[in-house]
């Protein structure tokens, strides 16, 4: 079966990052920390990462068949390895030739499941305070529905969703300064 995750993010201050946080401690399921160490592959066109999953005591290395600003759609690939084999995963990727850019980022993260949406508010180095709206879909025949459920807890929350171009924008600046 295809995993297709619909994802929308949107910057968010501290302050609404610590009252969306207690309003879905409250109102959502909880589906607990997920804090991640991810070095990624910044590829032209695609995106590419080993994530230490560090909060579930898991590993991955993750294919993303498109970048993010590049619409809300992404086909995505995933191998799960032991968490002991995410050094050796990175070592064995940084001595390839690839291409583009890579970064290593810490990412705090809280995941949450509120009316059909999973919602991870999170905190890193470059995206700071943050919120990823997402819905997996099998079939693109869902994508309109998921899309418009997503849109519509963001605008219940107060949430700005960031379009494709402020996506694209703020991540040329982040890479521009890799």
């Amino acid at each position: 079966m295809k995993n297709i995750e619909i994802e929308f993010r949107a910057k968010i201050s501290k302050e609404k990052h610590d009252w969306l946080h207690k309003f879905l401690k409250n109102k959502a399921k909880d589906l607990g920390e997920d804090n991640k160490d991810t070095k990624f592959y910044i590829l032209p066109d695609k995106l590419f990462k080993v994530v230490s999953e560090h909060s579930k005591k898991k590993a991955k290395i993750v294919l993303k068949n498109s970048r993010i600003g590049e619409g809300s759609d992404f086909d995505e690939l995933e191998i799960q390895i032991s968490p002991d084999e995410y050094e050796k995963a990175i070592k064995i990727f940084d001595n390839l030739d690839f291409p583009g850019k890579a970064m290593q980022a810490w990412q705090e993260r809280h995941n949450y499941v509120y009316k059909g949406v999973e919602i991870a508010v999170k905190y890193s180095e470059y995206w700071e305070y943050h919120v990823e709206f997402e819905i997996v879909i099998n079939d693109m025949a869902q994508k309109q529905d998921a899309e418009d459920k997503i849109k519509k807890v963001a605008e219940e929350l107060d949430i700005k969703l960031m379009s494709d171009g402020e996506i694209k924008a703020f991540t040329q600046d982040v890479e521009s300064k890799i």
